[in-house]
């Protein structure tokens, strides 16, 4: 009866291990079913012509902020500019051909020497900022305009603020 026994054990063992076994064969199954999802999403395929724009083109990009704008008499960046500044130095470390001219620019108020040097200020501290980030020197061009090319043409506030400002521009764009 011993071996009856234990044959009996031996068979009741190998069959819960048997049965054990098939559970987790069935459980990956239903991972199996997702997998088939993560391929359904052809929505990389869509992606694929945004990513294949130039982000300097695409008007949704960070890229297409290209103005710093600074407080008066001043050629400090802060708040939004230090954003716009690192987005636009991120993008010329990853392009080495890729040149900008940093044009410095101001509001009417001030003799047009003056503006002059405050615009170029403004420029050379956005170029400084940019190496700063990791810009390569040769990369950049800072240039004053003073208050020779304004956006806003008024003389309220807020055309004044317009006018204040450094603008990224890309060479042959």
């Amino acid at each position: 009866m011993n071996l009856k026994q234990l044959a009996l054990a031996t068979s009741v063992a190998t069959l819960l291990a048997a049965c054990a076994s098939t559970k987790p064969a069935e459980t990956p199954a239903a991972p199996a079913a997702p997998a088939p999802k993560v391929e359904a999403p052809v929505t990389s395929g869509t992606t694929a012509p945004q990513a294949a724009m130039d982000p300097l083109n695409d008007p949704n990009s960070p890229l297409a902020k290209r103005s710093v704008y600074f407080a008066f008499d001043s050629s400090a960046i802060d708040g939004e500019g230090k954003t716009t500044v690192a987005n636009h130095s991120d993008y010329l470390k990853s392009q080495d051909g890729k040149k900008v001219i940093i044009q410095g620019n101001t509001d009417a108020r001030g003799s047009r020497e003056y503006n002059l040097a405050l615009g170029q200020r403004r420029a050379e501290s956005v170029k400084h900022a940019m190496q700063v980030l990791g810009v390569k020197e040769q990369q950049l061009e800072a240039v004053s305009f003073g208050k020779e090319k304004p956006k806003a043409t008024g003389n309220t506030d807020a055309d004044y603020a317009e006018n204040r400002r450094a603008d990224i521009v890309y060479q042959g764009q």
